[in-house]
């Protein structure tokens, strides 16, 4: 990038301007691969983050994280042990590198397919690859299936859809 254009787009810290998402992977355990849950977080402050754990993770589970502050601060209803990446990447079993790896295919999709989301809709872009990654021992025909199936037998409208009306319409 230029200097004038740099200058001009970059005014702050690497996390200005973009909306978070939080990711959780849980480990394969050999019978099963690993699986990952996404969320589009309002904010990074400790409560939320908190809350996107204790609804997705079990009490007294291993948790293994970065060394953001807020997962340093989960409390005592888990077990938890950090890597710090300004030091080494791999602990022992302390890492991320398989949320990583569903990052490193996510942006891809988003900067080589879509190219440009709105945040309103990148929860949608979010859970889609989440389900692409869930299922990737199936082919696509397979997954289509699986997405047909969870389909509501109703037929989607736009307006609803992107919120513009008043009937909206459930997508699970």
């Amino acid at each position: 990038m230029h200097k004038a254009e740099r200058a001009r787009k970059i005014t702050s810290t690497g996390g200005s301007n973009k909306t978070a998402v939080m990711g959780l992977l849980a480990r394969h355990d050999g019978k099963k691969h690993s699986t990952v849950r996404t969320k589009v977080m309002p904010n990074l402050q400790l409560e939320n983050v908190r809350a996107v754990v204790s609804e997705n993770v079990a009490q007294g589970s291993t948790v293994y994280s970065d060394a953001f502050q807020a997962y340093r601060s989960l409390g005592t209803a888990y077990f938890h042990d950090f890597v710090d990446h300004t030091e080494a990447y791999v602990k022992g079993a302390v890492h991320t590198n398989g949320l990583e790896n569903f990052w490193a295919l996510f942006k891809p999709c988003i900067k080589g397919t879509h190219v440009s989301v709105e945040p309103f809709h990148l929860g949608d872009y979010v859970d889609s690859e989440a389900y692409r990654f869930n299922n990737r021992e199936t082919h696509d025909a397979g997954r289509c299936i699986g997405v047909l199936k969870g389909a509501p037998r109703k037929r989607l409208m736009y307006k609803p859809l992107i919120g513009d009306g008043e009937q909206q319409v459930p997508i699970s």
